[in-house]
C-alpha cells in the first residue's frame, strides 16, 4: 500500500503545481488562437481559396516558365522569344474553351499576370471567367549552396510581402515557391539543403498568408540521373516533407490554407521505368507518414514524366488510396504544354488544335484524378520530358 500520487506523477518542480495565473492563461490562449490563424484577417479567404483549387476532378495549369526558360521552348518550335510571342503562347493556353471544367487553377509568371489578350482582355479575367484562379511565381530562382554538391536554395525572399500585395491587388488569388532536393550523390541530400529550404519554404508561406494568397509549398526531390531506387526517393521525400512541416507549424502556418505541390516517387533515370501501382504505392505510403490531413490538396508535379506516364501514375494514385484525405491531383506544366507547343508553333492557323489537345490533356488528368480514366491517351507513349534545373530565374 501507498499513499500520495505515484512518484511518476509527482510535480518535481513544485511551482508546477500551483495554478496558473490570470496572465499566464491569457498568454497561452493567444498563442493558441493565433497558431490556428484565427487573427489573419484572409483566414476564412484562404481556406475557401485552397478548398476551391483542389476541388474533386480538377488540378493546376503550371505556366509560370521564367522568360528565359518560356524562350527556350519557343525556340524548339521555331519562334522567337518575344513578349508578343510569350503572349500569344499564353493566350493559346488561357482561352482554350473548356480548360475551366477540368482546371481550377493557373501559375503564372509575373510578366504574364499583368499581360491581356490581343485582344485587350487582361488574362486575369478570362481566368477567372473560365472559372480558373489566377496564381502567381513568386520566388525569383536557384542559386547553389556553397559546400555542396550542387545543392541549392531558393532566392526570393527580398521584398516578398510588397510583391505579395501587388499581386494580390492585381487578382493573384496563390503563389508557387519551388523548392529542389537533390538525391543520387554519397553526399546529398545534406542537412545543410534540407533545412535551408524547409526554412524558405515556410517563411515565404508565412508571407504568403498575412497577405491574402494561398501559398503552394513546392519541395521537389527532383528526378535526375543515377541509379538510385523508388525506395530511397521515398525515403528522402520522407525525409525533406517531415522537415517542412516542422517549419511550417514552427511559422505557425495555416494548413488548411495551403497546397502541397511535390514529386512522385521515381528512381533515378538510370533505372527502368516502374509500373504506375509501384509508383502509387511508395508515393502514398510517403504522403501517408509525413502529410497532415488538414491540407486540403496535394498537387502533384509532373517532373519529367512523359504526358502519358503523368496521367497513368495519377490514375494508379487514386486506385492505390481512394479514401485518400487529401485530393491527389495534378499541378503540371510539361505535361500538359509539351504537345500544344508542338502543335501550335507559332501559327495562328494551328491555335485551335493545339488548344483541343490541351483541353484534352487536361480532361484525361481529370478523369485521373477521379479514378476514371480508361484511356486512350490523347498523347499516347511518348518519351520523358526533361529539362535540365536553371539558375537565377529558372521557371518550372
Amino acid at each position: 500500500m501507498f499513499s500520495g500520487q505515484p512518484k511518476l506523477l509527482q510535480h518535481r518542480n513544485p511551482a508546477a503545481a500551483q495554478p496558473r495565473s490570470s496572465s499566464t492563461r491569457l498568454s497561452f490562449v493567444t498563442r493558441a488562437s493565433y497558431n490556428a490563424g484565427a487573427t489573419n484577417p484572409f483566414r476564412d479567404e484562404l481556406i475557401a481559396t485552397a478548398k476551391y483549387i483542389s476541388q474533386r476532378g480538377k488540378g493546376i495549369l503550371a505556366s509560370d516558365e521564367s522568360n528565359a526558360t518560356t524562350g527556350k521552348r519557343l525556340a524548339t518550335v521555331g519562334v522567337d522569344n518575344t513578349e508578343s510571342n510569350r503572349r500569344d503562347w499564353r493566350e493559346v493556353l488561357y482561352t482554350a474553351d473548356g480548360l475551366g471544367n477540368y482546371i481550377s487553377g493557373c501559375i503564372m509568371f509575373e510578366e504574364t499576370l499583368y499581360q491581356s489578350s490581343a485582344g485587350g482582355v487582361p488574362f486575369v479575367k478570362i481566368l477567372k471567367d473560365a472559372g480558373i484562379v489566377p496564381g502567381i511565381k513568386v520566388d525569383t530562382g536557384l542559386q547553389v549552396l556553397p559546400g555542396t554538391d550542387g545543392e541549392t536554395t531558393t532566392q526570393g525572399l527580398d521584398n516578398l510581402p510588397a510583391r505579395v500585395q501587388e499581386y494580390y491587388k492585381q487578382g493573384a488569388r496563390f503563389a508557387k515557391w519551388r523548392a529542389v532536393i537533390k538525391i543520387g550523390t554519397p553526399t546529398t541530400p545534406s542537412s545543410m539543403a534540407v533545412l535551408e529550404n524547409a526554412h524558405g519554404l515556410a517563411r515565404y508561406a508565412q508571407i504568403c498568408q498575412e497577405n491574402g494568397l494561398v501559398p503552394i509549398v513546392e519541395p521537389e526531390v527532383t528526378l535526375g540521373p543515377g541509379d538510385y531506387t523508388i525506395e530511397e526517393n521515398a525515403y528522402w521525400s520522407e525525409h525533406a516533407y517531415s522537415h517542412v512541416f516542422r517549419l511550417l507549424n514552427e511559422y505557425n502556418v495555416l494548413l488548411e490554407g495551403i497546397l502541397l505541390k511535390p514529386n512522385m516517387c521515381l528512381p533515378g533515370l538510370d533505372v527502368p521505368t516502374p509500373p504506375p501501382s509501384e509508383v502509387a504505392k511508395y508515393t502514398v505510403r510517403t504522403m501517408l507518414r509525413s502529410i497532415p490531413p488538414a491540407v486540403p490538396g496535394i498537387h502533384f508535379l509532373s517532373g519529367g514524366m512523359s504526358e502519358e506516364e503523368s496521367t497513368l501514375n495519377l490514375q494508379a494514385l487514386q486506385e492505390e488510396c481512394p479514401n485518400s484525405p487529401w485530393s491527389l491531383t495534378f499541378s503540371y506544366g510539361r505535361a500538359l504544354q509539351s504537345t500544344t507547343l508542338k502543335t501550335w508553333a507559332g501559327h495562328p492557323e494551328n491555335k485551335h488544335k493545339a488548344q483541343d489537345i490541351l483541353v484534352k490533356l487536361a480532361k484525361a488528368n481529370s478523369e485521373a484524378q477521379l479514378g476514371q480514366y480508361k484511356g486512350p491517351h490523347p498523347v499516347p507513349g511518348g518519351q520523358r520530358i526533361l529539362q535540365a534545373l536553371r539558375l537565377g530565374g529558372s521557371g518550372t
